[in-house]
C-alpha cells in the first residue's frame, strides 16, 4: 500500500506518522491471512523501508514533533545551496585535498569534494532545528530522538522499549560515516544538529527485539532492518564484488558490489554501507536517476494511456519519437533543486505514442550515462546486472537499455526485491536459512535481455536528447 503523501506547501513533502504505522500494521495482518498462516507461525519479521524520509520525536513521551519528512522534500533547497556555494565548503574541500594527497588514504577523499543534496535527511534535519523550536528545546535537554522509518518503526513495534537502526539505513541519510561507522560529529557541528539524537547502528541482520505482544496478539522477532535499495540488492542475491542491481522504481537505483572495499568518487556516484552481518561489512557505491516510475505514473494520471502495460507496445509501435525529447524534472535533482521537467521537439504531429517513447527513451539514456560512470569510475571487474523494481517489467526500457550498455540484464521472476531481500536477512538471523548459498537456489529468473542492436544506433536519437538536456528550462 502507497502511503499518501502530503504537500503543506509548495515544495514540501510529508508522511503522516500514524497513517503510516496503521497502513504498516494493516499490511502485515493482511499477508499473514492471505498465507493462511497464524501469528504465532512467524519466526521472524524483516523490515525493509525508504531512506532518507525521516521524523523526530519527544523520547519521554513518544509524541512527534513533525510529519515524516520525505527525502523528496525541497524545504532545505535555500540551505543546501548557500552551503555549496560557501566559502567554507571550499576551505573543507582544499584540506581534505591536501590530507587524502598526503596520506593515500580513501577516508579523506569523499569530504575533499562533498556536496550537499536535498535529497539527504542531513540538510533538512538542519532546518528542523532552526525552525521547530520544540526539537530543538527537547534536544538540549537530551529528549529529542531521531529516526529514519525503520527505527520510528522498531520504536512503536515495541512500545518504546527498542531505539535502534541498522548500517544500511544510517549511511543513507548523509550524516553517518561510512569508514569509521559512526555519526559524524563534525559534520553534526556544522549544520548545529545536536549529536544526542541519533540512535544506536545495530547489525542488517540482527535480533532487535520482540514486538509488543498487544499488536499481534503475540511477540514476534525483529530479525532484520535494512534500507530498500540495499535489501533490493541482497533480495537480487548480488553478494559478490561487481555484481549489479538496477532498481527502477519510483526513481533509479544502480548500486555495485565493492566487497570490503568503500569507493569514493567525485561526482555521481556516493558510497553506501550495503549490509553488516557479524563481522561481515558490503559496501556499495550507489549512482541514482530521478523520474523513472514517477514519469511514467504522471503520464498515466494525464491519460497519455490507460494501463502501464500499454506503454511498451506504444513505444514499440513507432520507429523512432520523431525528435521529441523527454527533460525529466519532476522530481528533486540531486544537482539543481530548481530543475522541471518538459518535452523539447514537438511538432504538429506529436501523438501520445511519441510522448510515451520519449519518456522511455529518457529512462534508457540515463541508464547509459550512469552505467558508463560506473564502469569509468568503479575499479573492480563488473559482473552480472540484474533489474528489479515496476520498471523493470517494461520490456522497452529493457531491451533497449541492453542495447546502449551492451550487456546482458537478467530480471527476475518477482521485481519486488526490497521486501524479499528483508525476508532473505530476517530468515538468516533466526536460523531458517543458514547461508546464501540456500538464497542463491531460490532465485528465479523470468527473462534475460541482451543487446540486439548496436548501441550507435541509438547515437542521432541520444544525441538530440543529450542537446535538450543541456538547453533544458528552469523555474
Amino acid at each position: 500500500k502507497q502511503v499518501e503523501s502530503l504537500y503543506p506547501c509548495p515544495g514540501w513533502v510529508e508522511l503522516d506518522p500514524e497513517v503510516l504505522w496503521s497502513q504498516f500494521i494493516g499490511v502485515i495482518k493482511e499477508a499473514v491471512q492471505a498465507a493462511g498462516l497464524h501469528m504465532r507461525q512467524i519466526a521472524g519479521l524483516g523490515i525493509s523501508t525508504q531512506r532518507g524520509t525521516f521524523i523526530t520525536w519527544h523520547k519521554r513521551t513518544g509524541k512527534p514533533f513533525h510529519n515524516f519528512i520525505s527525502w523528496q522534500d525541497l524545504r532545505s533547497a535555500e540551505l543546501v545551496n548557500s552551503w555549496n556555494n560557501s566559502l567554507l565548503l571550499k576551505v573543507i574541500h582544499v584540506i581534505f585535498t591536501v590530507l587524502h594527497f598526503l596520506t593515500g588514504n580513501d577516508r579523506y577523499l569523499a569530504p575533499s569534494f562533498l556536496t550537499f543534496s536535498t535529497h539527504q535527511a542531513s540538510m533538512k534535519l538542519s532546518w528542523v532545528f532552526k525552525n521547530i523550536r520544540e526539537a530543538e528545546e527537547a534536544a538540549k535537554k537530551n529528549n529529542c530522538c531521531f529516526g529514519t522509518v525503520d527505527t520510528w518503526l522498531l520504536y512503536r513495534l515495541t512500545k518504546g522499549s527498542v531505539y535502534a537502526t541498522d548500517y544500511s539505513n544510517a549511511s543513507s541519510t548523509g550524516i553517518f560515516e561510512p569508514f569509521t561507522k559512526c555519526w559524524n560529529p563534525t559534520l553534526c557541528n556544522l549544520l548545529s544538529i545536536p549529536v544526542s539524537i541519533y540512535p544506536p547502528v545495530r547489525d542488517t541482520s540482527f535480533n532487535f527485539g520482540s514486538t509488543d505482544s498487544e499488536i499481534f496478539g503475540v511477540p514476534i522477532p525483529i530479525m532484520a532492518v535494512v534500507a530498500d535499495q540495499q535489501s533490493a540488492m541482497f533480495g537480487e542475491c548480488c553478494f559478490h564484488p561487481g555484481d549489479i542491481k538496477l532498481t527502477m522504481g519510483t526513481g533509479g537505483f544502480w548500486n555495485v558490489n565493492t566487497g570490503d572495499h568503500l569507493f569514493a568518487a567525485r561526482g555521481s556516484l556516493y558510497p553506501l554501507i550495503g549490509w553488516k552481518i557479524g563481522e561481515e561489512v558490503v559496501y556499495l557505491t550507489e549512482g541514482s536517476i530521478s523520474d523513472v516510475g514517477t514519469a511514467i505514473k504522471w503520464a498515466l494520471d494525464i491519460e497519455l494511456f490507460t494501463n502501464v502495460d500499454e506503454t511498451t507496445e506504444m513505444a514499440q509501435s513507432i520507429a523512432d519519437s520523431q525528435g521529441v525529447c523527454f527533460i525529466p524534472g519532476l522530481q528533486v535533482s540531486g544537482d539543481d533543486p530548481y530543475l522541471c521537467a518538459s518535452f523539447v521537439g514537438l511538432k504538429p504531429s506529436t501523438n501520445r505514442n511519441h510522448l510515451v517513447r520519449a519518456i522511455l527513451e529518457s529512462v534508457a539514456f540515463r541508464n547509459k550515462l550512469l552505467y558508463d560512470i560506473i564502469v569509468k569510475k568503479v575499479h573492480i571487474p563488473l559482473r552480472t546486472i540484474r533489474a528489479d523494481g515496476g520498471v523493470s517489467n517494461n520490456s522497452f526500457v529493457m531491451q533497449m537499455t541492453s542495447d546502449l550498455i551492451n550487456k546482458k540484464i537478467e530480471k527476475p521472476a518477482n521485481t519486488e526485491m526490497s521486501s524479499l531481500g528483508a525476508a532473505f536477512l530476517a530468515g538468516l538471523a533466526s536460523g531458517f536459512w543458514t547461508d546464501k548459498k540456500q538464497l542463491k537456489k531460490l532465485r528465479r529468473i523470468e527473462a534475460v535481455f541482451e543487446p540486439q542492436k548496436d548501441s550507435e544506433e541509438y547515437r542521432p536519437a541520444m544525441d538530440a536528447w543529450l542537446q535538450a538536456m543541456k538547453h533544458s528550462p528552469h523555474r
